[in-house]
C-alpha cells in the first residue's frame, strides 16, 4: 500500500523520490562543467521548459508590480528575456487553462472545461496531439513535474500523452479531506510516480522542493539530448504550504513565502541549465494558469491594476505574468505589449523544433516574431474569445474588449478571508459593455454607447464563435467542438481504486 505522508516522514519520502531519478537513466551530464556533447548540439533542436504556475496573479512577480515579497531570479529572468504585459491564459480555471496551454486549442474545442474533479468520467481525449507528444516524436525526452489535472485515471495521466516521466499530484492539491468547506466530498490527496500512487499526502510542505529537485535531475540526466521540462507548480493554489527554508521569510505573509520559494525553484532550473552549458539552446516560459482567488484574501495573489480575478473573464482573471528566456535568441530586458496567448506556445514551439502539428483545427498562433523583438511584429490575434465554463463572456481585439451580458462573481469591494477560510462571492450580472483596453485595461468605464460600430463588429465576431465553439448563454452548439476522453466504466471510489490498484507495494 501507499504510505500516508506526513511531517514525519517526509524527508525520508524526499530522500527516495530524489534516488528515484536514477530511473532517468542514461549517463547524463555531472555538475560542475559543460559537457561537450550539450555544447556539440547548441544548434540542433533547443530544449523547451515551461513553467506553469496555479493561481499566481499578474502582480505576483516583482517586475509586475509585486508587493511585500521579492523574486529575484524572475526579475533575473526578464532582465535577460522577454516580459509579456497583454499575455492571457485561454479561460481563468484549472484544467480548461491546462488543456488550452497543452494542445493549443480553446478548452470548448477540446471539451475540456471547469476543473475537473477526483473520479471525473472524462479527460484529456486520446484524439489530441500535446505539446509534450508532438515533441516525443522528434526524439524528445520529455518530463512532467507538478500538478497535471487533465484525468486521473491511467489513460488520461501524462505518461499515456507523451511525457517519459510524471511525479506529481493528478489534480489540485485542495481536492482532500482538509479542505475548509467540502472536506468530506474527497479521498486522501495521492502523490504519484508515472501512474502509480507512492503516498497519501497529508502535509505537502515539500512539493515545491520535490518538483524543483526533479526538474534539475532531469536536465542533468538528459543534457546530452533535446528534452521538454513541463514544471507545473501546484503553488500558490490553496492551501499554501511552504518548507522551513522559506518560512516566514516575506514581509506579505505565507503567499509571500509561497512566491519566493517558487521563484528559488525557477532559479535553480535556470542555474542548471548554465552549469550545463545550455542556456544558448533553451526556451523557457514562465506563466500561470489563471488569476488569484481573491476570496481567499490573505491567502491569494493580486491581479493589480485589472479588474476581478480567478473565475471571471475579466483581465485579472486571465492576464497573467508571462516571461520567456533563450539567451542569444531573445534580447535581454525587453517589453511585449502585444495580445499573446497560452494557446500560442504549441505552434510557437512546432516552428521552432520542426514539429507536426495535428490535422485537426489548433486555435494559437505562432508569436516568434513577438518573441524575438522582430521589428513591426504585431500580435497574430484579431479576436481572442473569452471562453468560461462553456460561456462566451466576451470578445476581445488588440485595442477593444466586448462583455457579452453574463453573471459573474465578485467580492464587491469587500475584503478575502483570512488564514486560508475563504469568504463567499457576490453575484453580479453584466450588460453589454464595451472597454477601451488601449486608455482603460482596467475595465472601468462602458463606451458602447460612444462607438455603436464597434460593438456591431465585435457582435459579429461573437456569431462566429458560438458557430464554432458555440455557447451556453445562448444555448448554441458548436460546430467546431470535439468530444473529451471518457472512461466507459468508473468504479464506485472512483480516484482511489483506481489509483490504489496501481499503487507502490
Amino acid at each position: 500500500m501507499a504510505n500516508y505522508l506526513n511531517r514525519r516522514n517526509f524527508l525520508s519520502l524526499s530522500a527516495s523520490a530524489l534516488g528515484a531519478t536514477a530511473a532517468f537513466g542514461g549517463c547524463g551530464a555531472q555538475p560542475g562543467g559543460q559537457p561537450a556533447a550539450a555544447q556539440a548540439r547548441r544548434q540542433g533542436k533547443p530544449n523547451i521548459v515551461v513553467i506553469f504556475c496555479d493561481d499566481q496573479g499578474y502582480a505576483d512577480v516583482g517586475c509586475f508590480g509585486a508587493q511585500g515579497f521579492s523574486t529575484p531570479n524572475l526579475d533575473r529572468m526578464a532582465a535577460e528575456g522577454v516580459r509579456f504585459t497583454d499575455f492571457h491564459a485561454a479561460t481563468a480555471v484549472c484544467s480548461a487553462s491546462r488543456a488550452a496551454l497543452l494542445t493549443g486549442c480553446y478548452p470548448e474545442r477540446v471539451s475540456i472545461l471547469g476543473a475537473l474533479f477526483p473520479g471525473a468520467p472524462t479527460g484529456i481525449n486520446s484524439d489530441e496531439l500535446l505539446l509534450s507528444e508532438m515533441l516525443k516524436e522528434q526524439g524528445y525526452a520529455t518530463a512532467c513535474f507538478g500538478k497535471w489535472h487533465l484525468g486521473d485515471t491511467p489513460e488520461f495521466l501524462p505518461t499515456s500523452h507523451g511525457f517519459d516521466h510524471f511525479f506529481g499530484l493528478p489534480y489540485s492539491n485542495d481536492m482532500w479531506p482538509n479542505h475548509p468547506q467540502f472536506g468530506d466530498q474527497f479521498t486522501p490527496l495521492p502523490l504519484l510516480e508515472g501512474v502509480k500512487t507512492i503516498a497519501w499526502l497529508e502535509d505537502q510542505s515539500l512539493l515545491t522542493t520535490w518538483y524543483a529537485d526533479r526538474s534539475v535531475e532531469f536536465i542533468r540526466r538528459n543534457a546530452d539530448k533535446p528534452f521538454f521540462l513541463y514544471l507545473a507548480n501546484s503553488m500558490p493554489h490553496v492551501p499554501l504550504f511552504v518548507s522551513d527554508k522559506f518560512r516566514g521569510t516575506q514581509p506579505q505573509g505565507l503567499y509571500g513565502d509561497v512566491i519566493a520559494e517558487i521563484d528559488w525553484s525557477v532559479g535553480r532550473v535556470l542555474n542548471e541549465l548554465k552549469e550545463q552549458g545550455l542556456d544558448e539552446n533553451t526556451l523557457v516560459i514562465f506563466t500561470s494558469d489563471n488569476g488569484p482567488w481573491l476570496s481567499y484574501g490573505d491567502h491569494a495573489g493580486s491581479a493589480a491594476p485589472f479588474r476581478e480575478g480567478k473565475g471571471t473573464m475579466f483581465e485579472g482573471g486571465m492576464r497573467e505574468p508571462c516571461i520567456m528566456r533563450w539567451p542569444g535568441r531573445i534580447e535581454p530586458g525587453t517589453v511585449c505589449d502585444q495580445l499573446a496567448t497560452t494557446m500560442d506556445v504549441m505552434p510557437t514551439v512546432a516552428a521552432l523544433t520542426g514539429g507536426r502539428l495535428p490535422d485537426h483545427p489548433i486555435d494559437g498562433h505562432d508569436i516568434w516574431p513577438l518573441i524575438s523583438g522582430q521589428g513591426g511584429a504585431e500580435t497574430p490575434w484579431d479576436a481572442f474569445y473569452c471562453y468560461y465554463m462553456g460561456e462566451l463572456q466576451a470578445v476581445r481585439t488588440p485595442r477593444w474588449k466586448l462583455h457579452f451580458p453574463h453573471r459573474y462573481r465578485t467580492l464587491d469591494g469587500r475584503p478575502g478571508g483570512t488564514g486560508g477560510i475563504p469568504v463567499e462571492y457576490s453575484y453580479k450580472e453584466t450588460g453589454l459593455e464595451l472597454y477601451d483596453m488601449a486608455s482603460d485595461k482596467e475595465e472601468t468605464t462602458d463606451v458602447a454607447a460612444r462607438h455603436p460600430e464597434v460593438v456591431k463588429k465585435l457582435q459579429a465576431i461573437g456569431e462566429i464563435a458560438r458557430a464554432d465553439l458555440g455557447d451556453r448563454i445562448t444555448g448554441l452548439e458548436g460546430a467546431g467542438v470535439r468530444p473529451p476522453g471518457r472512461v466507459k466504466v468508473r468504479p464506485a471510489n472512483a480516484v482511489a481504486d483506481s489509483l490504489a490498484e496501481t499503487s507502490v507495494k
